[in-house]
């Protein structure tokens, strides 16, 4: 059971499935790294925001303690800097010295006044698509501080500014950018996503980066890698699709490194600098909910990774779900603190992920703290779909999720009509409990997998044992087809080719009527009056949000594309008859590995945007991770309609925010509905709350100013239940009246 049985690697590597335990690396590969004096940034970590996430273990922790539960609600607004163009941003402000940096004004690097929010510089960033790394951006500088740098991505590529001026550095990479499609073993050009929205780590002189790769067969690698600062030049790699004599190459095809992509890392990465080991989560491999082209346990899919980060030789691993077709990312930042266990000082790691558990192991050995048991699933009818007999379960703590929808568990704010509908569809869906395999016909996901935890959604109190998790409950609907393009006569319109490209590639998502699955799913009606041409044609290529990119298809088909959803009417005379019968478990000549089944994500919602689940839809929950147990666990947010009527509780919708967490007793947090709070960190219960004038996602930052404590948020994102169409409700497409807000104490 566990990770315990190091003596059986080479038995376990020899199977495609973990047989009642994991594998480790043995003990003689264990060795710490030497261990490493923090310098500069690093030797001041959770007393100031000098990294994404506070400091480079990711804690989303301040240790200062100006504000505290005796006087938090008197915090007022000290500064406010508006974003500038109505865009969403969900940006974590990164702080050095008394300079804050931003990402507004058109996805441009802003430096701040940290004190008063007044504007020193702007870096416009030269873009020819969406990409770049959203969600903060890292800060390294030399041990003399003479040299001052700030790293991001977009567009695919690596780039550095100078942190006192703005300007760009040349000298690093190729003309001031290292192009990260390159060195995957893929055609560069082929890979239109690779980048992921969340920054890396720097540790020392490199930066350790992630990706993110689209969801489709076929595409790009996760490789973890560590490049030079200095120069750009790449220092390491580990790939988390092995190559021949890596660890893990036997739980896969041979060969698959050179044709299957994700177990990628897109979410955040931690480091502890003492020992020099990064701490890596995967992502589950692709495509994601049908498998038979990759046969086995898929290493490192689904894995928390110990790497040391000086060269990026494997410490120790363990993966979560083995052959992952649900979806089931390691969606947050593992967690670094130090616990009290068997009467023992252990500094562990903790990992919370989209299937509702929490894992904790110790730091340097990955031993897990608590037992984790493989127990049996069930198996998938899918041809050729080989998933595994069991999936590991840990005894202890509890989750933090729901892990199972009946038509029992139904929200009680849908109609009868619609209900009755619902519950008629879940009741004939296979639905099974945790790890039910999709297949041709409807299954029930739960947690889904836009549910439990995601990026951001985890912070501690490193040195109490504490940790606090924002969850969503989620429910999904998962059901796969065949997506065959449709017979066409050789006279056939461009709009009617288009169609078929549409029905091949999004249907599944958007719907043959163009009509999505909003909120989570935008309509595609008279999209062309929303979006230019050129604006949609960078969202199918690269993605946005949710959203994958579709990195298969050629300029051709995508002119075809845009034809048809400007005119979907030109095409209605194509005959239903002619399309295939996706749902057919069979194709005639092909190999089960070969097929190309797909799902939607299958996020359930009803005709008003909210879920079908009851609520509460977002809790936070303390652990007390000393015990292996929950301290209390309460809803997060509100829904303003529905508060407007008296029901409150409900726990906000949709969330994309992160919790941080202070040594003055405090969690704050902002949610969609235009507040921020303040929760006390001993009981949960809500100690101060403010509006602003946009609902908020990400994460907040927390440093001082001349003995000045400062809580700054970014409110940027829409505020509404309906962001996206729905019948009776139009979207709410007006500009965004974003802002980041500093509060501070009189």
């Amino acid at each position: 059971m566990c990770t315990r049985k190091i003596a059986l690697l080479a038995l376990l590597l020899a199977c495609h499935f973990p047989a009642g335990g994991q594998s480790k690396i043995p003990a003689s590969a264990q060795r710490n790294p030497p261990h490493v004096r923090p310098k500069g940034a690093s030797a001041l970590s959770h007393i100031t925001w000098n990294d994404y996430a506070g400091a480079a273990d990711g804690a989303q922790y301040s240790a200062l303690t100006q504000i505290d539960r005796s006087n938090v609600s008197k915090l007022q607004v000290a500064w406010s800097y508006p974003t500038g163009d109505g865009n969403k941003y969900l940006f974590n402000p990164l702080v050095v010295d008394r300079t804050m940096y931003v990402l507004a004004h058109n996805n441009s690097i802003v430096a701040l006044d940290a004190a008063t929010g007044k504007q020193r510089w702007i870096h416009k960033i030269q873009m020819s698509t969406t990409l770049i790394t959203s969600r903060g951006i890292n800060y390294w500088e030399s041990a003399d501080r003479s040299d001052r740098r700030l790293l991001f991505a977009a567009d695919n590529f690596l780039q550095e500014i100078d942190a006192r001026t703005g300007q760009s550095i040349s000298l690093f990479g190729n003309n001031g950018r290292v192009d990260l499609r390159e060195g995957l073993g893929r055609d560069p050009e082929s890979l239109r996503l690779v980048q992921s929205g969340t920054p890396g780590r720097v540790f020392e002189n490199l930066i350790i980066l992630g990706s993110a790769t689209n969801e489709e067969y076929e595409s790009g690698p996760g490789d973890i890698r560590a490049y030079d600062v200095l120069t750009g030049k790449t220092v390491w790699t580990f790939h988390t699709v092995p190559h021949p004599g890596e660890v893990g190459y036997d739980t896969w095809p041979q060969e698959a490194w050179k044709t299957v992509g994700g177990a990628n890392a897109w979410s955040g990465l931690s480091l502890d600098e003492k020992r020099g080991i990064v701490f890596i989560p995967t992502a589950s491999p692709k495509y994601n909910f049908y498998g038979a082209d990759r046969p086995g346990a898929n290493l490192f899919g689904d894995c928390l990774i110990a790497l040391n980060a000086r060269t990026g030789k494997l410490i120790w691993y363990f993966q979560m779900v083995h052959h992952d077709i649900w979806d089931y990312d390691n969606g947050t930042t593992p967690m670094l603190l130090t616990v009290r266990h068997d009467g023992k000082i252990v500094d562990a790691v903790a990992q919370v992920g989209k299937e509702g558990f929490v894992w904790v192991f110790n730091r340097e050995t990955g031993e897990p703290l608590w037992p984790i048991e493989e127990r049996p699933v069930p198996r998938s009818e899918m041809p050729g779909e080989e998933t595994s007999p069991t999936q590991p379960f840990p005894l202890k703590p509890p989750a933090f999720a729901r892990q199972s929808f009946t038509a029992r568990d139904l929200s009680p704010f849908i109609a009868p009509e619609e209900r009755a509908q619902l519950a008629k569809q879940i009741e004939s869906a296979r639905n099974e409990g945790l790890f039910t395999p999709p297949g041709v016909t409807e299954t029930v996901e739960m947690p889904g997998n836009n549910g439990g935890a995601n990026f951001q959604g985890a912070a501690v109190d490193p040195a109490n044992g504490k940790l606090f998790v924002i969850s969503k409950d989620l429910p999904a609907m998962l059901k796969l087809e065949l997506n065959s393009e449709q017979s066409l006569a050789e006279n056939a319109t461009a709009e009617e080719r288009g169609r078929a490209v549409f029905q091949s590639n999004c249907q599944l998502c958007h719907g043959a009527d163009l009509g999505g699955k909003p909120p989570a799913v935008p309509s595609l009606v008279n999209v062309e009056s929303r979006l230019t041409a050129e604006e949609i044609r960078s969202v199918v290529m690269h993605g946005r949000g949710p959203m994958p990119a579709s990195s298969k298809l050629s300029d051709a088909d995508l002119n075809l594309l845009l034809s048809y959803l400007s005119h979907p009417e030109r095409a209605q005379n194509a005959a239903s008859a002619d399309v295939p019968d996706k749902t057919a478990t069979t194709a005639p000549s092909l190999p089960p590995e070969r097929l190309r089944y797909r799902s939607s994500f299958g996020f359930m919602f009803t005709s008003s945007g909210l879920p079908v689940i009851s609520p509460p839809w977002t809790t936070l929950t303390a652990y007390d991770l000393n015990k292996g147990t929950i301290e209390w666990q309460e809803p997060l947010g509100e829904v303003p309609e529905l508060a407007a009527k008296g029901f409150r509780n409900t726990g906000s919708h949709f969330p994309k925010v992160g919790p941080v967490v202070t040594a003055g007793g405090l969690i704050f947090t902002g949610t969609r509905d235009r507040k921020v709070r303040a929760l006390d960190s001993a009981t949960g219960r809500v100690l101060w709350e403010a509006e602003a004038g946009a609902g908020i996602e990400g994460m907040p930052a927390v440093y001082q100013i001349d003995g000045r404590e400062y809580v700054v948020f970014c409110a940027a994102a829409q505020a509404t239940t309906h962001t996206h169409d729905l019948p009776g409700h139009p979207a709410v497409n007006s500009p965004i009246p974003g802002a980041y807000i500093a509060f501070a104490l009189p």
